[in-house]
């Protein structure tokens, strides 16, 4: 990645983070996450996530016949303030935090908070560094759509998974049609140029994930591909239908995407 796009981009995700109020000097506010918000600031989007990261216990790390009681090497991509990767080590897992923000507050550098050592990486999708083969599972969490090219981004990833490893896309919108992903994306550049005077879209990224772009991706890269729907609540449920009562684009959907490359 350029390393002016880079920095543009991060000075932008900083700007945009810090003005939700991520982050806190309190320890607690990490350890407690995603199931609890003790800031209270963002207590909606932490309520979805925790009923993601359930759905992911569920659907992956109880599945019994894959995991055949086995701690398994995972790759945290996008991990942020590191929450899930502190999950994930509670559980024995032997996990790697990796991500491109190292911000104090709400990136790498939250890991101080955490009572258990968890190894870092500051890198982007697309140049793991990281040896062939090295992880069982790879988790894409809340942060797939910043990629700006789906078919690099899991071409490097199936670089680093072992055969018969995993990768999940979770927290990543999905829409049924394309044109309902390119609308969301003109309502967002619009909403951050209006709010903090700048499109944020310096690093270009696709945004979004539609059913199409889902059986492309399968068929180019020989991925099978598992869906999971998360109960994220009735009001969550109805959102379809407000929209088109009030002749609005219809809402994205957050999916467990679970992908298995099959054999070249």
């Amino acid at each position: 990645m350029d390393s002016v796009i880079r920095r543009q981009f991060l000075e932008d995700y900083a700007t945009i983070r810090h003005a939700e109020g991520r982050g806190s000097a309190d320890p607690v506010y990490y350890r407690e996450l995603p199931d609890r918000d003790v800031s209270g600031r963002n207590a909606e989007q932490w309520r979805i996530r925790a009923r993601s990261f359930h759905e992911f216990e569920r659907t992956i790390l109880d599945d019994a016949e894959w995991r055949a009681g086995r701690e398994l090497d995972v790759l945290d991509l996008g991990a942020g303030n590191g929450w899930m990767s502190y999950r994930l080590a509670l559980r024995r897992h032997r996990v790697v935090a990796l991500d491109m923000f190292r911000d104090p507050l709400d990136g790498l550098g939250a890991l101080v908070h955490y009572p258990l050592r968890i190894p870092a990486a500051a890198a982007d999708f697309d140049s793991l560094p990281f040896r062939e083969s090295a992880f069982d599972l790879a988790i894409y969490n809340a942060s797939f759509h910043y990629s700006s090219d789906y078919r690099r981004t899991l071409t490097e990833v199936r670089r680093c998974l072992r055969p018969g490893g995993r990768f999940v896309i979770m927290d990543s919108p999905v829409y049924e049609r394309h044109e309902h992903g390119e609308m969301m994306r003109a309502e967002r550049r619009a909403h951050f140029e209006r709010v903090y005077g700048f499109p944020s879209d310096a690093l270009k990224s696709v945004e979004y994930l539609d059913y199409p772009m889902l059986e492309q991706l399968s068929d180019d890269l020989k991925i099978d591909w598992k869906y999971s729907q998360p109960w994220y609540g009735l009001n969550w449920a109805l959102r379809p239908w407000k929209a088109k009562l009030l002749g609005k684009r219809p809402p994205s959907k957050f999916l467990i995407l679970v992908g298995r490359f099959r054999k070249r």
